[in-house]
């Protein structure tokens, strides 16, 4: 039988978005910032009042930036490293301590939080809806996760960039009207076209345009590349040329731009809403309304 909405929490994506979209005065008894906290909570029942899903994931990143995908491609994320090599805190330090609260609420409202070594959120996110039977909402910030749109398994993104309560609902038809590309296509799109928020350069002189047309008259990046062989084709010298030159490129980047679709054992767990603990949660930690909202939605027949 197959199940009603899975709603894919994009975490981090979230997270982030909610700590500098909502005033860091918001504080805890103890004087704890937890601006990101109740953000994330408020977009969670937002989306959940809104979409009625049968289950929340919240994904997670067990390793933000793995090392095979860097492998692969040196520059992966490189931009986004401290001086040690870790991630660096763009957040003056008050997003960190919220992180293990916001993974403490969900788990009360029953909502699990999934990870996998070696793993970004994007590989679970990629896994659970390659594999749930029903219909798939996956909310993020993020456009690499466009890749996932599936009209046929009903995967759609609800694409946060623009805000949670102006968010895009992104099919194939949105796709198509803003890059002039399918769904299906996205992964090689994005390989030419290059993320330099992500450390990929991409392809020398391609941008958003110049893939859509070759993507529009090849296909795929294979058949793009047998044309760049062919000079007879109807690529242009210098785009024939970079495409010849970034071959290795290419066939790196393709696998590190496209999600995994096996990264954790799939298994939706549900658990019961702890509501007497989570009422004493927000007290603790000054959650104010966001309690009751998060409790109101999530128990919601």
């Amino acid at each position: 039988m197959a199940h009603g909405r899975l709603l894919l929490l994009d975490s981090a994506s979230l997270y982030f978005r909610a700590f500098f979209g909502v005033p860091d005065s918001l504080k805890s008894p103890d004087g704890t910032v937890v601006n990101a906290l109740r953000g994330i909570l408020d977009f969670t029942s937002t989306l959940t009042t809104k979409y009625q899903p049968e289950a929340i994931v919240a994904c997670w990143d067990d390793d933000w930036r793995p090392q095979w995908r860097v492998d692969l491609i040196p520059s992966y994320k490189t931009q986004r490293l401290d001086v040690e090599g870790g991630e660096a805190d763009t957040t003056g330090g008050l997003l960190g301590p919220q992180v293990p609260l916001i993974a403490e609420a969900f788990a009360l409202l029953g909502i699990p939080v999934v990870g996998a070594p070696d793993a970004e959120a994007d590989d679970i996110i990629g896994t659970f809806a390659s594999t749930w039977d029903g219909p798939v909402d996956i909310v993020t910030g993020d456009r690499d996760l466009f890749q996932l749109v599936d009209d046929d398994r009903d995967v759609r993104v609800l694409y946060v960039a623009r805000g949670v309560s102006n968010h895009d609902i992104v099919d194939n038809a949105w796709i198509r009207a803003k890059y002039g590309i399918d769904a299906s296509q996205y992964v090689d799109f994005a390989v030419m076209r290059g993320d330099a928020s992500d450390g990929l350069p991409g392809v020398a002189g391609i941008g958003d345009k110049t893939a859509a047309v070759l993507l529009k008259e090849f296909g795929d990046i294979d058949g793009i590349l047998a044309a760049a062989q062919d000079r007879w084709s109807s690529i242009k010298p210098r785009v024939r040329q970079s495409l010849l030159d970034s071959g290795d490129y290419i066939a790196a980047a393709r696998t590190v731009v496209a999600v995994k679709r096996d990264a954790c054992d799939f298994e939706v767990l549900t658990a019961p809403v702890q509501e007497e603990a989570f009422r004493e949660f927000g007290e603790t930690w000054g959650l104010g309304g966001a309690t009751d909202r998060a409790l109101t939605a999530l128990l919601a027949d």
